[in-house]
């Protein structure tokens, strides 16, 4: 594929991915009358993979900072793959479960709201950085690879803090939400 190419596909990719969670807050798509146990645990799951996939993003930003490219890379694949997971457990939950809202009159709403807000923002701004990004990792790799290092890097200094934020802010929204859940968690 040629760059123009991954780059109409990434686009494609996240407006597919924008519209969905879009059409999912709305409840557009209808629901099962029987939701499986399992739905009420992927918001606990999606916390754990944004947390761990915060502590591998730290982990590659140490590894690359030694030179340990091997490494960088393969972290960057756990957490790649872990970011994908995490998409089809938000995607399933958000269509199978009931919307949690944080409670009027709590104290912590506006912060709440504040994070979240900025959170949901920059997830839908981040996708196409880091699938661009880690496709110019990927293709660094190859003969002529030397100007996909240049992209990668001037890109991943926007992705990466981007992409950090978003992972943490998703545990701490969890946090701060997670109490106000209708079902056991």
């Amino acid at each position: 594929m040629n760059d123009k190419s991954v780059f109409r596909l990434v686009m494609v990719v996240s407006a597919v991915v924008f519209i969905a969670v879009v059409i999912l807050n709305k409840k557009i798509l209808p629901v099962p009358d029987s939701i499986p146990y399992f739905v009420y645990r992927l918001p606990k799951l999606n916390a754990m993979i944004n947390g761990t996939c915060s502590l591998l993003l730290l982990l590659s930003l140490y590894f690359i900072k030694e030179r340990n490219i091997a490494m960088h890379r393969k972290v960057n694949i756990i957490a790649f793959c872990l970011s994908a997971v995490f998409l089809v457990s938000y995607i399933t939950y958000h269509w199978l479960a009931q919307e949690t809202t944080y409670p009027v009159g709590n104290p912590l709403r506006t912060p709440y709201l504040v994070i979240l807000v900025s959170h949901i923002i920059l997830a839908a701004v981040v996708l196409p950085l880091i699938l661009l990004s880690f496709w110019y990792g990927l293709k660094s790799q190859e003969p002529d690879g030397e100007a996909y290092i240049q992209r990668h890097r001037k890109l991943t200094r926007w992705s990466f803090p981007i992409w950090l934020y978003v992972t943490v802010t998703g545990v701490v929204v969890y946090l701060m939400i997670s109490p106000f859940y209708v079902f056991q968690n």
